[in-house]
C-alpha cells in the first residue's frame, strides 16, 4: 500500500502520463489504473484523525516524505508549556460532546466512498488517534514524554480521561453499517515502549478492551497498526479483541505468523529502508524472508512496512513487486 504516490512509478506501470503537478483528476485515473495492473488487495484508510482537535493541538512539524516535499512542515509550536499543562488539561471541556448520528454517518460515508474509488480490496474506515497517537497529536512528544515522566499515574489519568473522550467514536463506529476497520495507534518507537510496560497494560490496554468491544460485538473485522516495535504487546493486542496486525519490520512478524498465523490477518513487513538503498540481491532476500514467514498463512497480505516513499528507486520497486509477485503463487 502507499506507493500509488510515488508518480514515476505509476507512470511506467500504466504507461499514463502523470506526475506531482497533474490535476486531480488525472491523478485518481492513474491511481485507479496502477491499482488494477498491480496486486493491491488492502487499504489502509481511518476516518478519525487529528484534524478532530480542531485548534487546540501541537504542531511538531513534519520532515519531507511525498513527492516534491509537498508535506514539509517546518512550523513548530504547541499550546502547552509545562508538564502541568498536560497534566491539568480538561480533555472534555475542549472538545466536548459529538453528535452520534454524525459520526456514524461519517463513518458509513468515509466507507462507502473508498468502495467506490478501490473495488477490489479488503477497504475499512477506522479511528487513527485511538489513545496514544491522540496525546501525541495533541501535546507533542516534547510535553507528552516530560508530563509521563513528573508523574506516570497522573498522565495515566489523563488517558484514561482522553480514552473516555475518543470513547465516543469507537460506540458510533459499533453501530455504523461498515465491515472492517482499522484501529491505529503509535504506542511505541522503533526500540520498544517508552513508558514501562506496566503502565501500557494499566492504560493503554485495558481501555483498548472497553472501547473495541462494542465494536467487535458488533461483528465487524478490527485490525490494529502501530508503528515501531510492538512485539512484547502483541499477545496484549490480541486479547483486548485485535484480529489483524499491520507491522513495520521491527515488529517480529515470525512471532505473529506463529502464534496467530492460522487464526488472524497480518499485514507487512519487509524493510522499506532496503528498497531505498540495497541491490537487487538484498531486496529479493527481503520478499524470500517475508514469504517464508507468512505464505502458508491464510491471512497474510506481503506489504512493505511503513510505506515506500517517491524517492525509492523506480527499479528497486518495480523489482521488488516483480519478485513478489513470482513468490506469491500458492
Amino acid at each position: 500500500y502507499s506507493v500509488e504516490s510515488h508518480w514515476e512509478v505509476v507512470k511506467r506501470v500504466t504507461g499514463i502520463e502523470v506526475d506531482l503537478a497533474s490535476p486531480p483528476e488525472k491523478k485518481a485515473e492513474a491511481q485507479k489504473a496502477f491499482f488494477k495492473t498491480w496486486n493491491y488487495d488492502f487499504y489502509f484508510a481511518c476516518h478519525v484523525t487529528r484534524a478532530m482537535f480542531g485548534e487546540k493541538k501541537t504542531s511538531m512539524g513534519h520532515a519531507v516524505y511525498a513527492a516534491g516535499g509537498v508535506d514539509c512542515n517546518d512550523h513548530i509550536q504547541s499550546p502547552f508549556q509545562t508538564p502541568e499543562d498536560v497534566l491539568n488539561f480538561d480533555i472534555w471541556k475542549e472538545y466536548g460532546l459529538r453528535d452520534k448520528k454524525e459520526m456514524i454517518r461519517g463513518f458509513e460515508e468515509h466507507y462507502r466512498r473508498n468502495c467506490e474509488n478501490r473495488p477490489d480490496g479488503v477497504n475499512m474506515t477506522g479511528v487513527y488517534v485511538t489513545c496514544v497517537s491522540g496525546l501525541i497529536d495533541i501535546f507533542g512528544w516534547d510535553m507528552l514524554l516530560l508530563a509521563a515522566g513528573v508523574d506516570p499515574k497522573g498522565f495515566g489519568e489523563l488517558t484514561d480521561r482522553y480514552c473516555s473522550w475518543v470513547n465516543q467514536y469507537f460506540e458510533a463506529l459499533a453501530e455504523a453499517d461498515v465491515p472492517a476497520v482499522m484501529i491505529h495507534d503509535d504506542i511505541v518507537w522503533t526500540s520498544g515502549p517508552f513508558i514501562h510496560p506496566d503502565w501500557y497494560r494499566n492504560f493503554v490496554f485495558k481501555n483498548y478492551k472497553k472501547m473495541w468491544a462494542p465494536v467487535i460485538e458488533s461483528g465487524k473485522r478490527v485490525t490494529y497498526c502501530s508503528d515501531g516495535d510492538y512485539t512484547m504487546f502483541v499477545d496484549d493486542i490480541a486479547a483486548c479483541g485485535a484480529q489483524g496486525f499491520v507491522m513495520e519490520p521491527v515488529t517480529d512478524m515470525a512471532y505473529v505468523a506463529e502464534k496467530y498465523g492460522k487464526t488472524h490477518a497480518f499485514v507487512g513487513n519487509a524493510d522499506t529502508r532496503i528498497l531505498l538503498r540495497g541491490t537487487k540481491e538484498d531486496i529479493r532476500a527481503e520478499v524470500e524472508r517475508c514469504m517464508r514467514i507468512g505464505k502458508s498463512c491464510p491471512g497474510f497480505f506481503m506489504a512493505v512496512g511503513n510505506h515506500i516513499p517517491a524517492n525509492t528507486p523506480v527499479e528497486n520497486v518495480l523489482y521488488y513487486n516483480d519478485v513478489y509477485e513470482k513468490m506469491s503463487k500458492r
